[in-house]
């Protein structure tokens, strides 16, 4: 990498300079896009530019299907990424009892739904009032609800609950208590964030009552109800890893998640 790599650090400053961006140069902070200027991201990659997260990591961050796709042996059994009505075929016969969809864009809970059954969901697709892509997978009942927030050696857990919702939603009624992770969870935490290019995230984990621990979804930025670490100490965290891996970039042209 020369000297001379051009940073960018803002979206205004990256889509005024977009055309003009050269192989080696930096692009820094999660890069706001509308859905469909997904693609935007496989071409700075495929010019040599780097990106600070990942392109992988923003992509993930976007797409609990692709989270699915790409990081479904993390997670529970039975976790598919459906994303059209052959799938739905496929998957028919695949499950017995309730099952769970997640819409893919959807947060903070809003788009995780409950059905009965399996032929619930494909009837629902065919009629035209469940949209694809998401994410299907068994019900998995009793299981713990974990919070991972990891940002370099600062590693934060805490487990979530809710007795009125099976979502253990924060924001409607849950209750936060710090949760002690395991050595085997945080490897696994380490594993996840490798294959996706994620340099920092919040991790959401089910533990089951047998002790297994699966993901459920990874994400560059979440909230912090329930952790310890406030706002502004998160933002200075974040920076300070990015500045960590702008320097080792420049020292040695090659990103280090």
């Amino acid at each position: 990498m020369t000297m001379c790599a051009r940073i960018v650090t803002d979206n205004k400053t990256l889509f005024e300079a977009y055309h003009e961006l050269q192989a080696g140069d930096i692009v820094v902070g999660r890069i706001r896009l509308r859905p469909g200027e997904e693609s935007l991201l496989v071409d700075l990659v495929s010019r040599g530019i780097h990106m600070i997260p990942s392109a992988t990591a923003q992509l993930c961050s976007r797409s609990k299907v692709l989270q699915a796709g790409l990081l479904g042996k993390f997670m529970g059994p039975g976790t598919r990424p459906v994303h059209d009505q052959h799938d739905m075929l496929r998957l028919v016969g695949e499950y017995d009892g309730r099952v769970i969809c997640k819409l893919d864009r959807a947060n903070g809970g809003t788009g995780v739904l409950s059905f009965s059954s399996i032929e619930d969901v494909y009837n629902q697709t065919v009629l035209g009032t469940l949209a694809f892509p998401f994410v299907v997978q068994p019900f998995y009942a009793d299981c713990l609800d974990i919070r991972v927030v990891v940002l370099g050696d600062m590693v934060e857990a805490y487990e979530r609950r809710n007795e009125g919702n099976f979502r253990h939603n924060l924001h409607f009624g849950g209750v936060s208590s710090p949760w002690e992770l395991t050595g085997p969870q945080r490897e696994l935490c380490r594993r996840i964030m490798q294959r996706a290019g994620f340099p920092y995230a919040h991790i959401d984990f089910l533990v089951s009552p047998a002790g297994e621990t699966w993901l459920t979804e990874i994400n560059l930025r979440g909230g912090l109800r329930g952790a310890g670490l406030n706002q502004k100490d998160y933002l200075t965290r974040v920076e300070r890893i990015h500045l960590e891996m702008v320097l080792c970039l420049q020292e040695t042209g090659q990103a280090v998640e």
